[in-house]
């Protein structure tokens, strides 16, 4: 077994062994750059959402591309299907933080129950509890997700290679017709504050989950509680 290990790194050419330094190393960079304090001059903001000139040293983004190394084909995603993930994964984390505030009156609800909605201090628990007394609005709810899964599949294409023509995030759903009121200054301006949002909530609810499977690991949490 060893020997065969050793003639398998004897046969990798010198161009390979360094590509795989290179991704060893910048996974090393990354896990520390993520505990290092981080030069203002970078960002402004933590949040901070950019199109151009996004800071991204390691080029994780253009991995599905075959830009940053050699990689061999269809094994990262684009860049269509990152931005897609985080928008969608960014909604689904709003609309779960806007559930824990409908159905706690206390603590992490902040004082933004929703009347008629019921009172569980248990975040946990709430989807049941919510479900059990309020049928109707948990099914609708449930089928506006499905909607809106179903035409972000349906219309996305094969945005992991980066061949998809749609928009990410754009489920094609304007009943407001904001995007004919609006300038395309302000739409870029409501898209950053969506991602932005989105990000947020999404640090919130792995702070709940993380509070919840390791009780003082987020200090706030109890604060709040």
């Amino acid at each position: 077994m060893i020997s065969n290990i050793r003639t398998y790194f004897f046969h990798l050419d010198i161009d390979t062994m360094t590509k795989l330094s290179s991704i060893a190393l910048s996974a090393l960079v990354a896990s520390a750059s993520a505990f290092a304090p981080q030069n203002a001059a970078v960002s402004s903001s933590a949040l901070k959402a950019a199109d151009d000139g996004v800071w991204d040293p390691l080029s994780l983004r253009t991995l599905g591309t075959g830009e940053a190394f050699d990689t061999f084909p269809n094994v990262f995603p684009d860049e269509q299907f990152l931005k897609e993930a985080e928008i969608k994964h960014g909604r689904q984390a709003m609309l779960a933080w806007t559930g824990v505030w409908a159905t706690t009156k206390g603590g992490l609800g902040l004082g933004l129950h929703f009347e008629g909605f019921p009172d569980e201090p248990d975040w946990t628990k709430a989807l049941g509890v919510f479900a059990a007394e309020q049928p109707g609005w948990f099914f609708c709810i449930l089928g506006f997700i499905a909607i809106c899964e179903g035409e972000s599949v349906g219309h996305t294409g094969d945005n992991f290679r980066g061949k998809s023509t749609k928009t990410p995030g754009d489920l094609n759903f304007d009943y407001l017709g904001i995007k004919k009121k609006a300038s395309p200054e302000k739409m870029a301006r409501y898209e950053d504050v969506e991602i932005k949002n989105g990000r947020a909530a999404m640090i919130a609810m792995a702070s709940l989950f993380a509070h919840e499977a390791i009780p003082g690991s987020v200090p706030i949490m109890d604060i709040i509680s």
